[in-house]
């Protein structure tokens, strides 16, 4: 046996006696160097073992890290919606998810909110309480309706990172990212219109076409490269799509990002049918992948891609600082937004513009991308020791949420109605779909720090789905 090949086998070894769990970094290459007196190359090699044997992964600038050895072999299913188009449903169920109060004691595993604790956050914290205490004249008052120049300006830069070349008065500053989607909806609908979305689809659109009246047109995803084209071209040539509504890059709930060449694919064919993208980025700077990809926008040449973008999954959702880039909608969109809230807070804008002018915004993602890809790990190791056989489970390549599949038999309505009895909620899967679709489905969040208790709660929800599965066993048998 080579020198690299023993070294490879004592690793795999303490990664399957739990000396290095899942998620934990692995010995850098000059540690590993040290440790066993072996040079760059032969260390460089025993690792390219370990990856070929799916055990661990490379970071770029963090180094190897234990992967979750079942995740890849169990992603869900291509889905299958409807073939027509449908009126959105399910508002209670999301009325139940958000407006749940944080303070009763009950462990949201489903809600979708980064991590608030991060340490990387507190320049913002001291920027928004300095301009709270010495807020001048201009803090005080209405910005300009389309929102701060300091603030477009930053964004102006941070978008250049996804391929966009923008303009500030290309960006519409709104009131959080569900602002923009709405009024890029609104700017380009009328009730009755039909809207293509991939599926499953983020709730909050799902609630912006029921409000206006609109009906979805759910297209098959795969939870590997998302929307599948050809359904898609076949529902434009047989339904009057009004416009298709989409997050290529780390899905919401999915976790997926679409290659490059089918996310030009994707605009060429709406540019065939002469119909506009609304495209949902937010959760786009926490791509696991570098470099940070890019956005449908960044292939849009004739300004039919509405990019709606923020800050709430990247920073913190209470800011309520979102934008746009409507492309060729920019006056309809502008109109929408003053018969929609008007300007936008000004002090939670100044503050973000320092904060990304200073440099912290791109330190920060750095950080949370590295927690929150180990905490994936975590996560994923957990699932598959507590959940069911035969649960299958998203592979996240950005963000902070997991897409689960239960056996069919699996409720998840009722599900997290006796999770509720431990103090435990989560996201159910029919929440994402605009009949219902999904039930055996559910989202979690793995945002924040993943403490014992956050373990327990995880082992409940995979215990209780377990008893369900062995009850209606007894009930059929």
């Amino acid at each position: 046996m080579t020198r690299y090949q023993e070294v490879a086998a004592l690793l795999r070894q303490r990664i399957e006696h739990g000396v290095y769990r899942v998620g934990d970094r692995l010995p850098s290459i000059r540690a590993l160097c040290r440790e066993h007196a072996i040079s760059i190359s032969t260390a460089q090699e025993a690792y390219r073992r370990l990856e070929d044997a799916m055990l661990v992964e490379a970071r770029a600038r963090s180094g190897y890290f234990v992967l979750p050895r079942q995740a890849p072999a169990q992603l869900p299913a291509v889905t299958r919606p409807a073939q027509r188009p449908l009126e959105v449903s399910q508002w209670d169920q999301v009325l139940e998810l958000v407006g749940m109060n944080r303070d009763h004691g009950v462990l949201m595993l489903g809600r979708g909110i980064p991590d608030l604790d991060a340490a990387t956050l507190k320049p913002l914290q001291r920027l928004l309480a300095g301009l709270y205490r010495h807020g001048d004249a201009l803090s005080a008052s209405y910005d300009s309706l389309i929102g701060s120049l300091k603030l477009r300006q930053q964004i102006v830069r941070l978008a250049t990172t996804s391929g966009c070349l923008l303009h500030p008065d290309d960006v519409l500053i709104t009131t959080g990212c569900q602002e923009a989607l709405a009024i890029a909806l609104r700017t380009l609908t009328s009730p009755g219109d039909v809207v293509a979305v991939d599926s499953p689809s983020f709730y909050g659109t799902m609630q912006i076409l029921k409000a206006n009246g609109l009906k979805a047109m759910e297209i098959p995803t795969d939870p590997r490269d998302g929307i599948s084209l050809e359904a898609l071209e076949l529902a434009l040539e047989q339904w009057p799509v009004r416009a298709i509504q989409v997050t290529p890059t780390c899905n919401n709930p999915l976790g997926y990002t679409m290659p490059e060449v089918k996310k030009r694919a994707l605009v060429r064919l709406a540019q065939r049918f002469d119909v506009a993208i609304v495209e949902d980025d937010i959760y786009g700077d926490l791509s696991f992948v570098t470099p940070r990809p890019r956005t449908l926008k960044s292939y849009d040449d004739d300004g039919r891609v509405l990019l709606c973008s923020g800050f709430s999954k990247t920073l913190m959702p209470g800011l309520r600082v979102g934008w746009l880039a409507p492309g060729r909608y920019r006056d309809q969109a502008l109109h929408m937004k003053y018969v929609s809230t008007g300007a936008s807070a000004t002090l939670p804008q100044l503050a973000v513009a320092e904060f990304a002018a200073k440099g912290h915004y791109e330190r920060h993602v750095r950080e949370m991308v590295h927690r929150y890809q180990r905490h994936r790990d975590i996560l994923l190791g957990w699932v598959g020791q507590h959940f069911p056989q035969g649960t299958r489970v998203s592979y996240p390549q950005g963000g902070f949420l997991l897409w689960l599949e239960l056996p069919e038999a699996i409720d998840c309505i009722r599900l997290n109605e006796r999770l509720a009895e431990v103090g435990v909620r989560i996201a159910p899967g029919s929440l994402f779909s605009a009949s219902g679709k999904y039930r055996h489905c559910l989202r979690l969040n793995y945002a924040a720090a993943l403490t014992p208790e956050t373990a327990v709660a995880v082992r409940q929800v995979g215990e209780v789905a377990e008893a369900m599965l062995r009850e209606e066993a007894e009930l059929v048998g």
